[in-house]
């Protein structure tokens, strides 16, 4: 089975997946502790490779990765605590916008190419960043109209999903360093034609919590 082939069965079961952790909040807490688990594997391992035997840096670096974890998921879960019936479409809108960036910039990149972004991931290019933006904005818009009768968010949608582009784009650029300095492609191999878990949600673990904050400060 080729790459693509994988990459697209994964991604429908981890659409189930997501669909039925958005039931309720209990279903979603759990999804979001199993979540996190591999996520921190995932990066302790990337961690033991940067730093080797440095084992004081590798403890240092595990604990900020359980703090900043641990604020990723009592931001979504007390925004969630809120109301769960209608926050869950908030999450799930700015979820939808760092997958539009994501496949903006893969769709984008890989037809038109060009000029390589930064050094830290030769697979990212201007072309891609701006298929990310546009992806986003016009896609995002759409699904914005569709679900407005279920939330009301008090700021100019346009902004909000810039901001949610550039930070998506700025966590999977950041989270590409790292795997450059470990020197490995992939964070793990959990998902078939995708790599590790953290690969596909490196984006996410930055752009949500900061967009819930933002809409939390204009509601």
């Amino acid at each position: 089975m080729s790459e693509f082939k994988k990459r697209i069965i994964t991604s429908f079961f981890l659409l189930l997946l997501i669909f039925f952790s958005f039931l309720n909040y209990k279903s979603l807490s759990f999804f979001l502790f199993i979540l996190i688990f591999i996520t921190l594997f995932e990066l302790h391992n990337i961690f033991k490779k940067i730093y080797k035997k440095k084992y004081f840096l590798i403890f240092v670096a595990n604990i900020l990765s359980v703090i900043y974890l641990g604020y990723f998921s009592i931001t979504i879960m007390l925004f969630l605590s809120e109301g769960f019936i209608i926050n869950k479409f908030v999450v799930l809108y700015l979820l939808i916008i760092c997958i539009l960036t994501d496949i903006g910039g893969y769709v984008f990149g890989k037809i038109i190419g060009g000029k390589k972004l930064t050094r830290i991931s030769p697979n990212k290019t201007y072309s891609g960043s701006a298929g990310s933006f546009l992806l986003s904005i016009l896609i995002g818009y759409v699904f914005f109209k569709l679900l407005s009768d279920l939330f009301f968010l008090n700021i100019n949608i346009f902004i909000l999903i810039i901001i949610i582009s550039f930070i998506s784009q700025f966590g999977d650029l950041f989270i590409s360093l790292l795997k450059r300095k470990a020197k490995i492609k992939d964070t793990g191999s959990i998902l078939p034609g995708h790599g590790g878990v953290l690969d596909r949600i490196d984006g996410i673990l930055f752009a949500l919590p900061i967009g819930l904050l933002i809409i939390k400060m204009y509601s």
